[in-house]
């Protein structure tokens, strides 16, 4: 099965959960029921971004799984620039010739600028300059990749409440905890919400943290 496929989502219909899994289950699912009812109105979500996934369910089965397996089309206007016509890389020195010993490890030597201040703080730590600068180097993309995470989780539960709850009692109010990361105080505010639109905002935002006292064994098992 295609990425396309396989992709993960979710299908609500009105404020009710219809089906989730793969993408090309899901889509069936969604075809089989508005087939039964046409007047039935039907939200597929990504549950990795929470938006709305576009469906064209027109034809057969086969007809439809044909089209999701299409991989999307590239952005209009986009300019991809040709390879004569990419920039020379800069000299930096890190293509000079090695001295005699040194361990191949792909250290590339680059020129540091520091204050006075930031040198000496560096010549009191253990390992030396380098080894410090590395390990701080590390820490920080550790760090911003959770930042990156939680932003991005925020952002899914975000488009989903936008998209399907938008006139429940405390949207506003929900949104406020989401982005301010107060897990207590968003489920508080979405506690009167229809159970699956609860359920999925609680999961998108939290995933598996999302643990709480208010949270029943039954609506576990239900993600």
């Amino acid at each position: 099965m295609s990425n396309a496929l396989s992709k993960p989502c979710t299908a609500f219909c009105d404020q009710q959960r219809l089906s989730s899994g793969p993408l090309i289950e899901v889509a069936l699912t969604v075809k089989a029921a508005t087939e039964r009812d046409p007047s039935t109105m039907v939200l597929v979500f990504d549950d990795t971004t929470g938006r709305v996934i576009d469906l064209d369910l027109r034809g057969g089965k086969a007809e439809v799984i044909e089209r999701l397996s299409r991989p999307p089309r590239p952005v209009a206007g986009r300019y991809r620039p040709q390879a004569d016509e990419m920039p020379e890389p800069a000299c930096d020195g890190g293509s000079e010739r090695r001295g005699r010993g040194r361990p191949k490890l792909g250290v590339i030597s680059r020129e540091v600028t520091l204050l006075p201040r930031h040198w000496e703080w560096l010549a009191d730590q253990p390992g030396g300059a380098s080894a410090v600068l590395r390990r701080l180097v590390d820490e920080a993309r550790r760090d911003g990749g959770t930042r990156r995470q939680r932003r991005a989780a925020q952002e899914a539960a975000y488009q989903f409440m936008q998209a399907i709850a938008g006139d429940l009692p405390g949207y506003e109010e929900a949104n406020r905890a989401l982005f301010a990361d107060d897990r207590s105080g968003l489920e508080r505010w979405v506690a009167t919400w229809p159970q699956d639109v609860r359920e999925y905002a609680l999961h998108l935002a939290f995933g598996s943290e999302r643990q709480s006292s208010g949270t029943t064994d039954n609506e576990k098992e239900r993600l």
